[in-house]
Parts: C-alpha cells; sequence; structure tokens
C-alpha cells in the first residue's frame, strides 16, 4: 500500500511539473512541453489555454511525450496539437457551433469535417474534404494512383465520380492539398496540342494507313508508352493530316509526313480498285465526270472541259469480270476519285416490305314472285328469273305430235302412208327451267297458269393474303401471284368470209405488289407503293368482267411498324318491287300482283403495309427464318393429317432450316433402299456363316 502511494505522489509531481511548464508564457505565446502526461490531460490543457469546449472521444487513451525549445503563437500552438493527435492516431473535428471532438482518426472521415475549394483555407493537420474536377485525365484511372499516397488505413479517402470526372479527397489538409497539386500536375500533361500538316501531292488516308502501321509495330505496351504514340486521322475533304500527342511524338510525325509527302516522278499513276458492293459499270459514268470536274477546276476555268481534252489526261474502264475499276490518272485527280469510290462502294440496306389484305364480305338475299296467265292476260315480272310466258312456249314446244296414217288411191291401187309421232323440242323448256334459282311452283289447267318463285342467298367470304418482297434501297421491285385471263380485243371477217380474225390479249389477274423503298436518316423508310387485287366477277354479253381493288401512294414509315394504306367498308341494302298497279296494293291478294327482290351486301376491306429494314445477315436470316417456319409448320400439320384414302403416302416436308441435309424426297428415298438393302444382305451373310459353323459343329461331333 506505501509502495502504491509513493508511485500516485510521483506521478502526480510530475503531471503538474509538466502542467507548468506548457502554461502561457505571455498572451500570445505558448511552451509545449510534456514528459509521460495523459492524452485526455494533454488535450484539457490546450483547450484551457486556447479557450476551445473539447469533446474527447472516450477511444482516445495514452500517453504523450513532446519538447518544444521555441515558443509557439496561438495559432502555431494550436497546429502542434493537431500534429500531437496525429503523431498518435487521432484526429479533431471542428463543429460549426464552436465545439470541438477529438475521436480516432480513422472515425474522422465520417464526421462532420469541413468541405474547402482552395490551398489556402485548410493547413497542417486539420482534417477537410476536398472536390476536384479534372479535365484532361479520366479519374477512374486517377483515383487508384491517389490512394496509394493517402493514408487510406487512417482518415485519409479517395472517391471518384465518373458522370462529373471530379474526384472527392478526405484527409489531413497538407496531404489533401499535396495530392491536389499531383493532379493538376498529371491534368496539365493530359492538355495534349494538335498540329494540322496540309499535304500536296501525297493522299491523306494513304499516309495515315502507314503511320498507323508503323507506330502499332513499334509501340511498347503500359500507359507511359501509349501517351508517346500520337493520334493520327485523315481529313479527306482537305487532303490533311491532324496529329494530337506530345511535342516529341508530333515533330516525329511531321518529319515522316514531310518526307513521304513528294511529287511523284511520273505525270500520272494506275491503280486498280476491286470493289465489293458496288457494280464497276454503274461507276464508270459517275467518276469521269467528277474527274471531268475536278480537272477543270484545277485548270482554273470554273467549267467542264470537253470530253476529247479530258480524257487525255485520265482513263477510266470498267473490267465486269472481276468487278473492278482501272483509273489512270493525276495524283490529286487519283486521291478524289478514290474518295468517291470508298463513300459510294458500301453495303446497300435492303428493305422487306409485307403487304397484309383483309378483306370480310358477307351477302344476303330474297326474293319472291308470282305470275299468272290466261288468255285473256296476266301478270309477268322481268326480275323474277324466268317468266311464265318462256315456260308456257317451251311446255308447248316439247308436246308430241301425234302420227298420221294417209290412204290415196282407190281399188287395188290404194296407197297407205303412215306418218309416226313426232316428239316435242324440249330445249326452249331446258333454257327457261335453268332460269330458275331457288324453288319454283306452277300450275296449269283449264286455260290458265300460275307460277310462284322463291330464293333465298347467303354468301359469307374471307381473304387474307400478305404478299412480301425485299429488295435493295432505292431499287424497285414487282411481285405478283395470280393467272392470266384472255380478253377479245377485236374481231373482223367480210361477207365472203375470206380472211377472218380474231385478236385476244391476256389480262393477269391476282395479287399484285410494286413497291420502291427508300431509306431515309434514322429508321424511317419513304414508300411509294403499287398495290392491286383483281379476279375475275362474271361474264357478259360483250366480255369478262374484272373485279379490281388497286392503291398507289407514297407513305413514310418506320421499320418495323405496320400502318394501314387504304380500306373500304361498305354496307348496302336492296330493295325492288315490281307490281301491278291498284291491284298490287291490295292486302294479302297483293302478293299476287307483285315481285318483290331484298338483297344485302356488307364488305370490310383493309390495306396494311409493313417495312422492315435489313441492315445485315443476322435480320436476313431472322425473317427468313420466321417465313420457313411457317411454311415448315403447316407441312408437318399436313403431314400428320396424311393423305386421305392414301394412308401410305409420304406428304413431302421442308429439312430443318439451314440444314444440310437438302435433298429431294426421290434422292432421300433411294438411300433408304440402298440401306435396308446392305442391312439385308449383312443378315444373309451372317444367316450364311452361322448354318456353315453349326454345319462344321455336327460334322466334327459326328466323327
Amino acid at each position: 500500500m506505501k509502495l502504491q502511494a509513493l508511485r500516485f505522489v510521483r506521478r502526480s509531481l510530475v503531471g503538474l511539473i509538466g502542467l507548468g511548464l506548457c502554461g502561457m508564457v505571455s498572451a500570445t505565446e505558448y511552451s509545449a512541453n510534456f514528459k509521460g502526461a495523459d492524452i485526455s490531460e494533454f488535450i484539457t490543457t490546450v483547450g484551457r489555454n486556447l479557450n476551445k469546449t473539447i469533446i474527447v472521444d472516450p477511444a482516445v487513451r495514452g500517453k504523450v511525450n513532446v519538447r518544444s525549445y521555441d515558443l509557439l503563437t496561438e495559432d502555431q500552438y494550436y497546429q502542434f496539437f493537431l500534429s500531437v493527435l496525429d503523431v498518435y492516431g487521432f484526429a479533431v473535428i471542428d463543429m460549426p457551433n464552436g465545439v470541438t471532438k477529438v475521436v480516432r482518426a480513422k472515425d474522422a472521415k465520417a464526421g462532420a469535417i469541413p468541405v474547402v475549394d482552395r490551398d489556402d483555407q485548410a493547413i497542417g493537420d486539420e482534417m477537410v474534404t476536398r472536390v476536384v474536377a479534372v479535365k484532361n485525365v479520366s479519374v477512374r484511372e486517377l483515383a487508384p494512383l491517389l490512394r496509394q499516397l493517402n493514408d487510406n488505413a487512417g482518415g485519409g479517402n479517395v472517391v471518384h465520380y465518373d458522370p462529373s470526372n471530379v474526384i472527392m479527397l478526405t484527409g489531413r489538409a497538407a496531404v489533401v492539398n499535396r495530392l491536389v497539386e499531383i493532379i493538376r500536375r498529371v491534368d496539365k500533361a493530359g492538355d495534349q496540342e494538335v498540329d494540322i500538316i496540309r499535304l500536296k501531292f501525297a493522299s491523306a488516308g494513304e499516309l495515315v494507313r502507314i503511320i498507323e502501321s508503323l507506330t502499332a509495330s513499334t509501340g511498347g505496351k503500359g500507359a507511359a508508352a501509349s501517351l508517346l504514340i500520337p493520334k493520327v486521322v485523315a481529313d479527306e475533304r482537305t487532303n490533311s493530316i491532324v496529329v494530337s500527342g506530345e511535342p516529341s511524338a508530333r515533330a516525329r510525325i511531321v518529319r515522316l509526313v514531310a518526307k513521304l509527302d513528294s511529287e511523284l516522278e511520273t505525270y500520272g499513276n494506275t491503280r486498280v480498285f476491286y470493289l465489293k458492293y458496288a457494280k464497276a459499270a454503274d461507276l464508270v459514268d459517275v467518276l469521269k465526270g467528277v474527274s471531268e470536274t475536278v480537272a477543270a477546276e484545277a485548270a482554273g476555268g470554273g467549267k467542264k472541259t470537253n470530253s476529247s481534252s479530258s480524257r487525255g489526261n485520265f482513263s477510266i474502264e470498267a473490267h465486269e469480270d472481276t468487278n473492278t475499276l482501272v483509273i489512270t490518272a493525276q495524283p490529286d485527280n487519283m486521291r478524289t476519285l478514290e474518295g468517291v469510290i470508298n463513300q459510294l462502294d458500301i453495303r446497300r440496306a435492303q428493305v422487306n416490305v409485307e403487304a397484309i389484305i383483309v378483306e370480310v364480305a358477307e351477302g344476303d338475299g330474297i326474293s319472291l314472285g308470282v305470275q299468272w296467265a290466261t288468255k285473256a292476260g296476266g301478270t309477268q315480272f322481268n326480275d323474277a328469273g324466268v317468266s311464265i310466258s318462256e315456260i308456257g312456249a317451251g311446255i308447248y314446244d316439247a308436246q308430241p305430235t301425234e302420227g298420221t296414217t294417209i290412204i290415196s288411191g282407190s281399188g287395188d291401187n290404194q296407197n297407205t302412208t303412215i306418218n309416226p309421232d313426232t316428239p316435242g323440242d324440249i330445249s326452249g323448256l331446258a333454257s327457261a327451267l335453268a332460269k330458275i334459282s331457288g324453288a319454283a311452283f306452277g300450275f296449269y289447267g283449264a286455260d290458265w297458269g300460275v307460277l310462284v318463285q322463291a330464293a333465298a342467298n347467303d354468301s359469307r367470304s374471307n381473304l387474307l393474303a400478305t404478299p412480301s418482297i425485299t429488295t435493295l434501297d432505292n431499287k424497285e421491285a414487282f411481285f405478283t401471284v395470280g393467272e392470266e385471263v384472255p380478253v377479245l380485243t377485236g374481231s373482223a371477217s367480210s361477207s365472203s368470209n375470206d380472211n377472218p380474225f380474231t385478236t385476244v390479249d391476256r389480262k393477269e389477274v391476282g395479287i399484285k405488289l410494286k413497291v420502291t423503298p427508300q431509306i431515309n436518316e434514322g429508321n424511317a423508310v419513304q414508300l411509294t407503293i403499287e398495290q392491286e387485287v383483281s379476279k375475275v366477277q362474271g361474264q357478259t354479253s360483250v366480255d369478262v368482267v374484272f373485279a379490281k381493288r388497286q392503291l398507289q401512294t407514297t407513305v413514310l414509315v418506320d421499320s418495323g411498324d405496320t400502318i394501314v394504306l387504304g380500306g373500304l367498308l361498305d354496307d348496302q341494302i336492296e330493295e325492288s318491287e315490281s307490281k301491278v298497279p291498284l291491284l298490287g296494293d291490295i292486302p294479302v291478294l297483293g302478293h299476287l300482283f307483285r315481285s318483290t327482290n331484298s338483297k344485302k351486301v356488307k364488305r370490310n376491306l383493309m390495306i396494311f403495309i409493313r417495312p422492315t429494314i435489313i441492315r445485315d445477315s443476322v435480320t436476313m436470316q431472322n425473317i427468313s427464318s420466321r417465313k420457313y417456319s411457317q411454311i415448315r409448320a403447316q407441312q408437318l400439320l399436313r403431314e400428320e393429317l396424311g393423305v386421305a384414302l392414301m394412308p401410305e403416302t409420304k406428304v413431302p416436308v421442308l429439312p430443318e432450316f439451314n440444314s444440310t441435309d437438302d435433298v429431294s424426297p426421290e434422292v432421300q428415298e433411294y438411300i433408304d433402299f440402298l440401306k435396308e438393302k446392305n442391312e439385308r444382305l449383312k443378315k444373309e451373310e451372317a444367316d450364311k456363316a452361322a448354318k456353315e459353323a453349326e454345319a462344321n459343329k455336327e460334322q466334327v461331333s459326328a466323327e
């Protein structure tokens, strides 16, 4: 107990001596000497001297041993306080209300530390946060480098925000200011200038390809090597080269371009251009026109020269077998033609146009007519289908004529002539009865007759056609599915009938689609469309009657969208009545003196269009696969249903899309026959060998 008391007294004396030594020497100067002082007492002493309210985290513990041989001002004394806490792993947070908190350094970055914008706003070991905007370097690549220089285990932190390209730094003010200076220098190094080199003889595009090949083969790996490789871009419009990068790298490229941009020894040169997509013969006229214009501008005339004088300076020929262009021209003219060829020889987009025609029609009709006749008169209506007079005349002509016996002479010289019965002519009656539609009831007797006709009809039709066609951009395409119907166009004959002739023309009927697509900027297509649906409606005494629905328009639609081109909604009711005046108006009995027809027709016809832009083979394959699969699905369904009365008949089915086994059914049947034949021969040979082995075994047993 005594020993512990003595140790306590000694520690207290040492602390008091230390605190006395750190007392205020003057109003503005402080002496800072602490030896073995508890850190809580150190913080209390500093707070009392600076008149600060300090809250100490319970985790702040330890002993302080520092000595200062100089007197410190108030600001120096506070920085001394911050530095001591930094050495021992603690930090100070100044709250807005004037209260100061002392916490562990690793917990300080989550506190309310101040956000500063300039270097002079915070110095020393004060904890601050600073947001730095980076202009020329990616913060994603810069942040990992800064984390290596910051105290991440303590209160330091480095966070980057890509959308604004800024870095947020947290830590001691001196460390944060140092990182900001590093960012400034690195960001300045990334600010590269640009040189523009105007060429006189060489082609900008060709030189860029040569320079890129050289830099790609000599360039090293890593970020340092990438900074030494300049960026080179060709400006075909002005025949210039734009170079960006470090000054030394740009100077090296400028010297290389100066050596390569030299005049050719010959007046012109010849090159062969292998075309990938365009047709060589189609480009010849375009290139000749461009070359003549360039030659005229170079001569200073401002107008095109005549063909004879211009063609002496250049030559453009197309070799259709290899689809190439052979051009002989001056270097500057050659560069212009090369640029035109590169822009024209591109993969052209295609458009798949699908027209959807939907027609739903229905019609109902009913007719009722009563006709009667006597020797004195009667009623007859032409809209009843057949008149009673026609049937009466047909019945009269159809009656047979009885035979007669004529005896001439007298006595032994009498002659008897027998005329047989003559059958009646039923052609007139058959023609009249053929005009009857529905049911007809008639009566004839006692010199009068009556004919009652009644008919009802009901018709339904449903048409769905989806003609589709694929064509290149700005290329007209035509699609027809139908038949050709002969139409009489003229005839001639003479009285002597020596040279009669008849002229016949053929008219196409069915579904027709003519379209010219033009792909606009973006994903829109301008379509010039001619759509026609026609069929044979009937026949008159003159010629054939055609029903035609035709549409011609120009529309603008996005790829893959469906729009309506036109439509017809027709709802028609017709009623007709033929009657005898006054008598036809009598209730009930008036039906004997009138004929009534009623007809109702309703038709809905709509035409839609759906274009799809095809820019690559993947889209083409998807469209082809969809159509192919639809047809194959219908064939598979037909195969399951089979053929009526012929169950063993094989239904043709398309192979799977992009299948390599695309053979005809006949070839496949022959292949299956050969397989069965080979299997049968193998089985026969095996059976024969088994029998021979069995016979040999029996022979050995017998011996």
